[in-house]
């Protein structure tokens, strides 16, 4: 069976003996085994980044670019191989897993241009011949604890702009799905980086509490769900580090009487079932604004679901492949149960999918539900599957309060022809990233990512300029050069050659 290594210095790193399965979601079997950390291995890999950070940050933006930018170019030559791995891991097709790569990218295209984000801020005769200056200096080593569902994109979100900055880091992926983040340090290493500047460690809680408690660890970025996101961030300020966790989500789609209904559902078939809804940017919640736009939509709604296919990872014509691991499957058929119980309509049951050939694997079927309301569990807490939820709101005032009052506030769409509905929407509601005709607002590169409420711990977002400022610290230099002789007098002395 294959095996899964750390990455500790420039090759594989051992371990503790103890290992977690890694499943093959699309026929039920278990592929490969992946070796569990522990705090001794998490001390091997410090001690190796402590050597190291030093002199890469000493070195010059330009010369770090340079490494980022053949970074860029490995993964793009390797894109075709990065996808298929994913998607044998964790169970979305392979155009979905060349998005996944290709979102990460962009943020390391970012990176590329660290000469100029860099640069701090200077200030010209702030006082008699004083002058003032700003420069951002890496905190260190930086961790990062990311999720099974974009085991390529969130990892380079976060070492992309540490590393560029000037930090080292090691990487605690999902050990779900651990090849992709295995195979991206090693072409790290590839495009000229120095042996653990970026290292991959293994493990489950006991790694991430290691991870927490570390001392030489400055910052840690984390992505997953909420209760474990609060986790992260109370026990790793509580040891003095700063922290970014992102959380949760149960994104709402508002859908106005004047929407253009046929782009709404087509949207809403990528949105809410792309990636069997395992993104925490998924839309799992749709709002039809009066009852005859929640009659119209739903009828629409119907023949499009029902048409979706779902296949293995490999099919090129499945719209979506199976759930990660069977725990999670039997966790939305659970969510499921839950909302039928609750007194909702189940309009098109997903429970008990079974694709013929694959009957083994991990499938959840796409799935409907109408008449949810906002007492119900099932609506206040996240499927994470390919679920959608009707909610019926009667009016705009009570479309822009649902998701403002839900208790995670990562994500929301609105969709409408009416320029003035659009722009208070965007300005009233309490939620941190927010789409105009736009079903899934993930912010491009060069702007940042980042929920509130229970949807983020933390004062800082993803990537962008706000995770320049997480992975840097500000030192400010007032300066003024004396114009008097070593004698007392104040003549102006010119350095003179000879």
């Amino acid at each position: 069976m294959r095996q899964v290594d750390h990455f500790i210095a420039g090759g594989a790193g051992g371990g503790s003996g103890r290992t977690h399965k890694v499943w093959n979601p699309s026929t039920g079997e278990v592929q490969a085994e992946v070796a569990l950390g522990d705090a001794a291995l998490l001390d091997r890999a410090i001690e190796t980044a402590k050597k190291v950070q030093p002199g890469w940050a000493m070195t010059n933006p330009q010369r770090r670019a340079r490494v980022m930018f053949r970074f860029k170019e490995l993964i793009e030559a390797n894109m075709q191989e990065l996808a298929e791995l994913l998607a044998s891991e964790h169970g979305k097709v392979v155009d979905d897993a060349k998005g996944d790569v290709q979102r990460g990218l962009e943020v390391i295209e970012y990176a590329c241009g660290i000469p100029q984000v860099l640069k701090g801020e200077y200030t010209l005769g702030a006082g008699p011949g004083i002058d003032v200056y700003s420069m951002r200096q890496p905190i260190g080593i930086g961790a990062g604890i990311t999720p099974f569902n974009f085991p390529a994109m969130i990892p380079m979100w976060m070492f992309g702009m540490a590393i560029a900055a000037g930090n080292a880091f090691i990487l605690k992926p999902s050990e779900r799905d651990p090849s992709v983040p295995v195979r991206l340090a090693e072409l790290f290493l590839e495009a000229g980086a120095p042996e653990g500047l970026l290292q991959v460690v293994h493990g489950d809680k006991e790694m991430v509490d290691a991870i927490l408690d570390h001392p030489d660890i400055a910052g840690v970025s984390f992505v997953g769900s909420s209760d474990i996101a609060h986790y992260v961030y109370k026990r790793g300020v509580e040891n003095g580090k700063r922290v970014q966790a992102m959380g949760g989500a149960k994104n709402h789609g508002i859908v106005m009487p004047d929407a253009d209904l046929d782009q709404v559902v087509n949207d809403l078939a990528g949105a809410a079932f792309g990636s069997a809804g395992e993104r925490c940017m998924a839309l799992p919640v749709v709002v039809p604004v009066g009852e005859e736009t929640a009659e119209r939509l739903k009828e629409k709604l119907i023949p499009a679901i029902n048409a979706l296919r779902v296949g293995v990872s490999t099919d090129p014509d499945a719209h979506y492949g199976p759930v990660v691991t069977p725990e999670h499957k039997a966790r939305i058929e659970q969510w499921i149960d839950t909302a039928e119980q609750e007194g909702a309509e189940i309009v098109i049951d997903g429970r008990g999918f079974s694709l013929q050939g694959h009957e083994k694997g991990f499938f959840v079927g796409p799935t409907l539900i109408d008449r949810v309301t906002p007492q119900m569990k099932s609506y206040q807490e996240e499927i994470f599957g390919p679920v959608l939820q009707i909610v019926r709101a009667a009016d705009f005032e009570e479309a822009v309060r649902l998701p403002s009052e839900h208790q995670y506030g990562n994500g929301v769409a609105i969709f409408t022809r009416n320029g003035h509905a659009a722009r208070e929407f965007a300005s009233r509601v309490n939620v941190g990233m927010v789409g105009v005709n736009v079903p899934i607002p993930v912010p491009v590169s060069y702007h940042s990512f980042g929920g509130w409420k229970r949807s983020a711990f933390g004062d800082t977002n993803q990537y962008g300029t706000e995770g320049l400022k997480f992975w840097t610290k500000v030192k400010t230099v007032t300066q003024r050069w004396p114009d008097g002789g070593g004698d007392g007098s104040n003549a102006f002395l010119i350095p003179t050659m000879g």
